[in-house]
């Protein structure tokens, strides 16, 4: 039987892949999470040694598809997706230290993690929308990263169109550039006057208004959108698999926003992967921090910082984790998350608490101690890393124990989107690869925005033809 996937609210009808690929939000406004967890054995670990990045990926991959996709054609996908990758090895590890190691995951087009899921995203958006005879309008909201990469993704695909919110003068010159320099038609920017989450909360309420959503066909490619996530768990296999497992035991550290990508790694490890510990890096907007000590998921203002990517106070995918670690009950899931909107705070039961604090822990730097991490570590490694990066790599450092477990930490940007950053930490201005040499002298296009959303619906349905 293919596996189907229900929401975090509990509401919304169960759906197989491809219907959760192209819904992104459930109607509930709840996250898609799959019904059962696919397992892998020790066996099934131990057959991925030696497979190409592809290969690993298409077989980590192919139970969440089930029947939306054929092995070949999703392997094929996955080959396509990972053969523009500037690295052979796709996701590299280098070794920093006794049992510890950074997986580079910024080798794709945009330089950054986010190119793992999406470059396949658009290419699985095409194929089931071209097998229905549909078109959809993708609207999603970026800290930075996602947006450029959602973009290269779907830049003059003929089934959809692409509208990125981003928060005006709140991400860097290069990851806005990344975005607003694409020429093709199907592309849209609109610069939100306000925060990541201002723009996170716009799109959720645009899918919450099922008229606006059915009208323009709406898609996301967020990581509310569970592809996202099912593509991302791929790189902790890959690394665990490259390392020892299943007959080794792993730490792996995230910087982390809105809880996507180490998420990846809870999943991961519900599928069978020997984790230990998730290490949450934050920065200033260290609400996960917080919450992971205290027991209290507090809001605040967001804060500008050297790591704007993760400069957001409402981590969306911590639903999913919230849904699993409260018994799958998405009627308290529900009254949990409308308080929170309306009260700012909530707090968990001390057994699902006690659950999360097993598996996770959290570091937090705020923007000195980010430029100590970057000029410390590229001292102890003669490495440069982005301010994201080394948030991640020197949270890892202070969590693991090297004699229990093989600590691989995610480095998550290239240094060049950083250069600001990276120029104050350590006086050296980091170049961008020679495809993007003239990012700088490209023209720009793109629309700006009160934090409003009819104001912005209106803006999309004047660029947007559904």
């Amino acid at each position: 039987m293919a596996l189907r996937y229900i929401s975090t609210r509990g509401r919304a009808p169960a759906l197989k892949f491809e219907d959760v690929l192209l819904a992104g939000l459930a109607r509930d406004g709840g996250l898609y999470v799959p019904e059962s967890w696919p397992a892998f054995t020790k066996a099934d670990l131990k057959a991925m040694r030696g497979l190409s990045y592809a290969e690993l990926a298409a077989r980590v991959m192919q139970p969440f598809v089930g029947r939306s996709l054929k092995q070949a054609e999703l392997l094929q996908m996955c080959a396509e997706t990972y053969a523009v990758f500037d690295h052979a090895a796709v996701a590299p590890l280098r070794q920093i230290g006794r049992n510890q190691w950074v997986m580079e995951l910024f080798h794709g087009p945009t330089l950054a993690f986010k190119d793992f899921a999406l470059q396949l995203l658009g290419r699985l958006f095409d194929h089931v929308l071209t097998k229905r005879g549909e078109r959809v309008c993708i609207v999603g909201a970026t800290s930075g990263d996602t947006g450029s990469a959602a973009i290269e993704a779907c830049r003059g695909r003929a089934s959809l169109d692409i509208v990125i919110l981003h928060p005006k003068g709140r991400v860097s010159d290069v990851q806005r550039r990344q975005m607003t320099t694409v020429a093709e038609p199907n592309v849209h920017n609109i610069a939100i006057e306000g925060s990541f989450d201002d723009c996170q909360d716009l799109v959720k309420a645009m899918f919450n208004d099922q008229a606006f959503r059915d009208s323009m066909k709406l898609s996301a490619v967020n990581s509310i959108n569970w592809a996202r996530i099912m593509a991302q768990i791929a790189y902790y296999m890959a690394a665990g698999v490259a390392l020892g497992a299943p007959d080794r035991g792993f730490t792996f550290a995230v910087p982390t926003g809105n809880f996507g990508n180490v998420f990846a790694g809870y999943a991961a490890r519900k599928m069978g992967l020997p984790i230990d510990k998730l290490v949450v890096g934050s920065n200033a907007n260290d609400i996960l921090t917080r919450f992971l000590s205290t027991g209290a998921m507090t809001m605040g203002d967001v804060i500008p910082t050297l790591s704007p990517s993760m400069d957001i106070q409402v981590s969306s995918n911590f639903e999913r984790l919230l849904f699993l670690a409260m018994g799958r009950n998405g009627s308290a899931v529900e009254k949990l998350m409308s308080g929170f909107r309306a009260d700012g705070e909530y707090r968990l039961s001390p057994k699902p608490m006690k659950a999360i604090r097993e598996m996770f822990e959290g570091r937090r730097f705020d923007d000195a101690a980010t430029k100590a991490a970057i000029k410390g570590l590229y001292k102890l490694t003669g490495e440069i890393f982005d301010p994201h990066s080394a948030i991640g790599v020197a949270a890892g450092l202070e969590c693991h124990d090297y004699k229990r477990s093989v600590l691989v930490s995610l480095a998550t940007a290239h240094p060049a989107k950083f250069p600001d950053a990276i120029e104050a930490a350590i006086g050296q201005r980091p170049a961008l690869p020679k495809r993007l040499a003239d990012l700088h002298s490209r023209k720009e296009r793109y629309e700006t925005a009160p934090n409003d959303l009819g104001a912005v619906q209106e803006l999309i349905r004047a660029c947007v033809t559904p």
